[in-house]
């Protein structure tokens, strides 16, 4: 895994290499400068062979720094540079006052009006004014240019950030709202050091940002190590990446049978409703699951009986038939609340819970105690996986949801992470919050990211019943003996994997049977 870090944790891993006499800022602030330039090149390769003009607006802090850098070697590639600083040169830290001398030597300081008059015709524009450090809404000229990078770069034009579009708060990914107006810039590409942020992930982070190039400048996992403490280090974000080919192939235990894969029950609902468990139960069947069967009340039978042949069926009635269900210790995972029915759910799920198996809850699970979620809470166990939408999660966690929403004011701003964080120790459980910002979370504070943007977008996921197959994917892989953690991470990996896999035109019913497409690109 990878990690994302907050500002804070990037500040403490840059001070401990340059507390330890590893590095100068100075040194640190050149690598940063060539890294944003080598990203263009990459990012724009017309631009290798043709310079043109730029525009570089700088801060009053070390990101200015980084800016004078970039400016100095773009000069140096036969660029036109117009350079704009906020502030007065006298106020810039020791470092960035430094690299401004330099680029004096070259080329001209404006103010920033005159670098916003140079915007236009710019052929590239360079946001060096703000990094992840700011903690409030941006005013006066600085605000519009921040408007003025956002509209050149979704009209087209190319705009790199440096570390962070300037007035994003890149702890939460959230603007920092000024009241006059938007205030926050946007960019097609945006580089980032050492590691991605917050910022860059979540929210409205992936829009803002565009795409994110991470850029080595010299900072090691000691230089983590030394910064951050054992306690500190675990409470870092990690991004979700691919799961482990071993833990998925069933190849590597040729003697085994379907017991050995495990048995995942899936609740469903009542007659004409039980489409979406049904999703759920191929969900959980393609994921690797040995044996998947369809509980639903026995006036339901023959409909799903005509729609499913390799999963089973099972008639369920109420809670007191699924605890004598629950009686075959062979059912390893259990799946409630897609298509489930409100009353339903709120009959079966405390029977299931009281089974103490590996449990997904997901839609009418969640809906079912949104008048008294204290309920379900005191019923849940660390063995559950909620897996809720926004709407779900405002539900259950009001307070937590209301912390999400509104106007930023000033930084670091409460993110996802930190709600999701506080969902799964009130719930005593994993809880993955859905979106094209997924994030995954345990009660102990770990916590997961799923970054389906940039290069690994999965916008085809906005489809009704998506969800329903992710919740069967959780509870297939928790069926094969996954805990619950690295369930939710290896389904959200699968699940936005599968949707590019198959691209346009993806409905629910296609998730599932994208699947061993995907276990084949894994090598499985």
């Amino acid at each position: 895994m990878v990690d994302i870090l907050t500002s804070e944790q990037m500040r403490a891993i840059e001070g401990a290499a340059i507390g330890a006499g590893e590095v100068s800022g100075l040194v640190l602030m050149e690598r940063a400068g060539a890294g944003v330039v080598d990203a263009v090149d990459s990012h724009w390769p017309e631009l290798r062979e043709a310079p043109g003009r730029a525009v570089v607006v700088c801060g009053p802090g070390n990101n200015g720094g980084d800016g004078f850098v970039i400016a100095r070697l773009l000069a140096e590639r036969g660029w036109t540079v117009t350079l704009g600083l906020l502030g007065a040169p006298d106020r810039l830290p020791p470092d960035a006052r430094a690299n401004h001398d330099r680029w004096a030597a070259l080329g001209a300081v404006h103010d920033l009006d005159s670098a916003l008059a140079a915007l236009g015709p710019a052929d590239l524009a360079v946001d060096a004014l703000f990094g992840t450090g700011l903690t409030r809404p941006l005013s006066g000229t600085a605000a519009g240019v921040a408007n003025a990078l956002a509209e050149m770069s979704w009209g087209g034009g190319r705009v790199v950030a440096v570390d962070a579009p300037s007035g994003l708060c890149m702890d939460s990914g959230r603007p920092l709202a000024p009241p006059e107006g938007d205030g926050v810039a946007a960019a097609g590409l945006t580089v980032s050091f050492h590691a991605r942020k917050l910022g860059h992930v979540l929210a409205q982070g992936p829009e803002r940002c565009g795409r994110v190039v991470v850029a080595d400048i010299g900072l090691s996992r000691g230089h983590v190590r030394a910064a951050l403490g054992a306690e500190a280090r675990r409470a870092v974000v990690r991004s979700v990446e691919a799961p482990d080919p071993e833990r998925l192939d069933k190849a590597a235990a040729p003697a085994a049978h379907k017991f050995t894969h495990g048995h995942a029950l899936v609740l469903a609902g009542g007659p004409g409703k039980g489409g979406a468990a049904r999703l759920a139960a191929r969900g959980a069947l393609r994921v690797g699951a040995g044996l998947v069967t369809l509980a639903c009340p026995p006036e339901a039978l023959a409909e799903n009986a005509a729609r499913l042949d390799a999963v089973m069926l099972a008639p369920v009635a109420d809670a007191a038939t699924l605890a004598r269900q629950l009686n075959d210790a062979r059912l390893q995972a259990l799946c409630l609340g897609p298509g489930l029915g409100l009353d339903r759910a709120a009959d079966l799920v405390p029977a299931a819970l009281a089974a103490a198996r590996s449990t997904v809850l997901d839609a009418d699970a969640l809906t079912a105690f949104a008048g008294d979620p204290a309920q379900l809470f005191a019923m849940l166990h660390p063995a559950c996986v909620l897996t809720p939408h926004a709407g779900e999660f405002a539900r259950l966690f009001p307070d937590l949801a209301d912390d999400l929403t509104g106007p930023v004011k000033a930084g670091p701003a409460r993110s996802k992470v930190d709600a999701t964080r506080a969902a799964a120790g009130r719930a005593g459980c994993v809880v993955l919050f859905k979106g094209a910002d997924t994030v995954i979370a345990t009660p102990d504070g770990r916590a997961a990211v799923h970054v389906a943007s940039d290069q690994c977008a999965a916008p085809w996921l906005a489809t009704a019943g998506a969800g329903d197959v992710l919740s069967g994917m959780i509870t297939g892989l928790m069926a094969r003996g996954f805990a619950a953690f690295a369930a939710a991470q290896a389904a959200g990996w699968l699940h936005a994997a599968a949707a590019r896999h198959f691209g346009p035109g993806l409905i629910a019913e296609d998730l599932p049977e994208a699947l061993p497409g995907v276990f084949r690109s894994l090598g499985l």
